[in-house]
């Protein structure tokens, strides 16, 4: 007959399983760790909730400064618009038609209006005065409430037909184009609007007007096989450019979205 050990009665006398206080140890243990983890994946995504969030507001800002660049060059175009068709309007209205193109950048003074004959690059004397009315007028649609600060530059460009021309040192059509402009600045000069013209500066600090000629490379009527044709070549033409975003304030948006990032040296 088998005899009980006291362990064996002490067990039974306490009803306890011990392979149950194991297990209940395990399952706690086990539930311990499940929060643990629980508590890390909350705060890893509370981490990443931060990021996104910051990421956004970094998005949300670069946007911002690019819509106001875009903004700035739309609004400068809209002034530039109405520079132009205030120049156009106000010389129709003295009777000296020019044309704006559909772009609103340019403004054509066509050669019935200076008097170039092919090869010459001098303006016709019946023509000064109006060459001179253009000038006034111009300077003083651009200077009118200060609007010229809109523009970097204002280039008075000269063009050609597509004769060739031999003379000016060799220099051609482009030499040819170019006199054609430095005429018409040098009656500008001469005139009532003279002060205003040179007066004008861009944001840099540079003189708003610049001359240069194109030769016969831009013109408005290809078909040259007519005088009639090659006339509408010859002419100047003042195109207005704006201020636009330089690679230095692009590099300043990137610069400013590194330091939002966090990554800025």
């Amino acid at each position: 007959m088998l005899r009980r050990t006291p362990r064996t009665r002490r067990t039974e006398q306490t009803g306890e399983n011990p392979y149950w206080i194991s297990f209940s140890d395990l399952m706690s243990a086990l539930l311990f760790v499940f929060v643990l983890t629980l508590m890390v994946v909350v705060i890893r995504l509370q981490d990443q909730q931060q990021d996104l969030v910051q990421t956004q507001q970094t998005v949300e800002e670069q946007e911002a400064m690019f819509t106001a660049q875009i903004d700035t060059v739309r609004a400068s175009e809209l002034v530039r618009a109405q520079m132009l068709a205030e120049i156009q309007e106000e010389l129709a209205r003295r009777g000296i038609r020019v044309e704006v193109d559909e772009t609103s950048s340019v403004l054509s003074i066509p050669t019935s209006l200076l008097g170039f004959d092919s090869g010459s690059y001098e303006i016709a004397s019946a023509r000064r005065q109006t060459a001179l009315t253009i000038g006034q007028v111009v300077a003083d649609v651009v200077a009118k409430d200060d609007r010229y600060r809109v523009l970097d530059t204002v280039f008075v460009e000269g063009h050609t037909d597509n004769t060739p021309h031999t003379g000016l040192d060799g220099t051609g059509n482009w030499g040819l184009s170019t006199f054609r402009a430095i005429s018409l600045w040098r009656v500008w000069e001469s005139g009532p609007g003279a002060k205003e013209l040179k007066a004008l500066r861009s944001e840099a600090g540079e003189p708003l007007f610049s001359v240069s000629g194109y030769g016969e490379t831009r013109p408005v009527e290809p078909d040259q096989s007519t005088e009639a044709a090659k006339a509408k070549n010859r002419r100047i033409d003042l195109r207005f450019t704006v201020v636009r975003p330089t690679a230095d304030d692009l590099a300043e948006i990137i610069e400013h979205e590194a330091g939002l990032d966090g990554t800025e040296d």
